[in-house]
């Protein structure tokens, strides 16, 4: 009888990991234009839960977006992908996937959007080849703290200054651009001008320097492009003390693989309010990437996401 059983799981297809069934069932019925992912894929935490166990970090990609729609690439930031990275990408991944990612830090915080075309069209050749699975291209901007500048923590004088220059040289026609920026003074009347003009979109982002999403719509109206732009990331260094915390304390072993902060009221709130912005279904796409420091384990926020955007969704329609 054990050889039998042996026999049986050779042949037999492996079991799936832990939360991929649930993944999927939760995420049925969100809008076609509704693009759910996390922010990077390169995590071997998620072993077994959304990747086989022992896979290799290579085979990642290709698993997660058996699961998701989209991802938010991480490692362009830190350089300009090869195209041979880019030509797998694409060949490890359905037509219907998404990928949205960061514009590399020599432009937004090395050059500071100064001289630099030459590394983003370098970028944007490389990323080219995606085609229609190219989703938004986002620069991301460092909080600037007090005492640093008064002028530039106020209004981002400077800043505001170099974007109005940087923008118009992109070519907005051909790929879609989002800015995020994490000082929440700065964003008024003016960035948004900006970002309007060019069609860029501001990145709706839950950071903890950030206002809320409500608070946010109460004093402008946040919508500067054809498409929205969302990033769930928490507070990174209290997430990171909570987590090392909890493993210190033999509570956990993995530092993401649960959700550890309760987050589904707050949760609740964002989806309710882009369907404020955006409506029920969505005539123009939206993109929402969520962090492991928002609550602990990316894919369980999204999963809640996924399931307030439905229920809100219910409540709407009744």
């Amino acid at each position: 009888m054990e050889e039998q059983q042996d026999l049986f799981s050779e042949i037999l297809p492996p079991k799936e990991p832990k939360h991929v069934e649930r993944l999927r069932k939760v995420q049925e019925g969100v809008p076609a234009k509704l693009f759910l992912g996390t922010t990077s894929w390169t995590n071997e935490d998620w072993e077994g839960l959304v990747y086989p166990e022992g896979c290799a970090a290579s085979d990642y990609i290709e698993h997660y977006a058996k699961v998701f729609t989209s991802v938010e690439i991480d490692s362009t930031w830190y350089r300009i992908p090869t195209a041979k990275a880019v030509e797998g990408w694409l060949r490890r991944t359905p037509e219907h996937f998404r990928f949205a990612a960061k514009i590399p830090r020599v432009i937004s915080h090395e050059k500071g959007m100064v001289d630099c075309l030459a590394e983003m069209e370098e970028f944007l050749a490389t990323m080219e080849p995606l085609g229609a699975r190219l989703g938004p291209l986002v620069m991301q901007f460092p909080y600037v703290a007090r005492g640093q500048d008064a002028l530039e923590n106020e209004r981002g004088a400077d800043f505001m200054a170099r974007l109005e220059q940087f923008l118009p040289q992109l070519p907005t026609g051909e790929f879609q651009f989002a800015v995020e920026v994490r000082n929440g003074r700065w964003v008024g009347e003016e960035l948004l001008d900006i970002l309007r003009a060019n069609q860029v979109a501001l990145v709706l982002n839950n950071y903890y320097t950030m206002p809320t999403l409500d608070e946010l719509c109460r004093r402008v109206d946040p919508l500067t492009a054809n498409f929205i732009y969302v990033r769930f990331l928490g507070d990174r260094k209290r997430m990171d003390e909570h987590v090392e915390g909890l493993i210190a304390r033999g509570e956990k072993e993995r530092h993401w693989d649960q959700l550890v902060w309760e987050r589904r009221a707050e949760t609740g709130d964002w989806a309710r309010g882009l369907q404020r912005l955006v409506g029920i279904e969505p005539e123009r796409e939206v993109y929402a990437f969520f962090n492991n420091h928002y609550a602990g384990y990316a894919p369980g926020s999204l999963g809640l996401f996924a399931r307030a955007w439905k229920e809100a969704a219910v409540e709407q329609n009744k």
